[in-house]
């Protein structure tokens, strides 16, 4: 595997393509974090995530005949992470907490005790805020704050991950921006 490290993405998809798993593995090595944390951030839930993020390779896997290696490769991981993760959405039950708490045990932001106290506590609750306000947001806009703020994709790839056009991109952005913007004040004001 270690014949791989300094590969591109191209390169490695190619050598995939030609039948050698361990090309695939530096791949799924690599972009892991990314594949992960796309699924993470559209669910709420870090084993939903995993499972996610494994089938989300699953299917880049059998799709990569698709893929073409003088592409980004990325965007493409993130779009197919993001589908896989809509689909589970959409046939996700709606679930009510028993003990009030929907946030789950590992979505709890855990501040930082060796700074002062009050501002991590204030900032643990601030990020608490921000992540159930993002996951009151309909899986569309989710999507698009989750790739232009945390996977900081420009206008074009976004455009590209999710078959739109920039102009479309912007609508998009802006809309769920400003819907998050209002349930965050709605928030504020309970």
């Amino acid at each position: 595997m270690a014949r791989h490290t300094h590969s591109s993405d191209g390169e490695l998809v190619t050598k995939t393509l030609a039948g050698d798993d361990a090309a695939f593995r530096v791949l799924v090595e690599r972009h892991t974090g990314v594949v992960f944390n796309t699924a993470y951030r559209l669910l709420g839930n870090r084993a939903d995530a995993a499972d996610a993020a494994q089938d989300a390779f699953l299917r880049a896997y059998h799709a990569l005949d698709t893929f073409r290696p003088d592409a980004p490769l990325r965007p493409w991981l993130c779009r197919i992470a993001a589908n896989v993760a809509l689909n589970r959405l959409r046939r996700r039950k709606p679930t009510v907490s028993l003990d009030g708490d929907s946030s789950g045990a590992d979505s709890v932001a855990v501040p930082d005790v060796s700074a002062e106290p009050q501002r991590a506590v204030l900032r643990a609750e601030r990020d608490r805020e921000l992540r159930a306000a993002i996951l009151a947001l309909p899986p569309d806009q989710r999507t698009i704050i989750e790739l232009r703020h945390f996977q900081e994709f420009s206008y074009a790839q976004i455009a590209a991950a999710l078959d739109i056009s920039e102009a479309n991109v912007k609508v998009k952005l802006y809309r769920a921006r400003r819907k998050l913007r209002q349930i965050l004040q709605k928030e504020a004001n309970v």
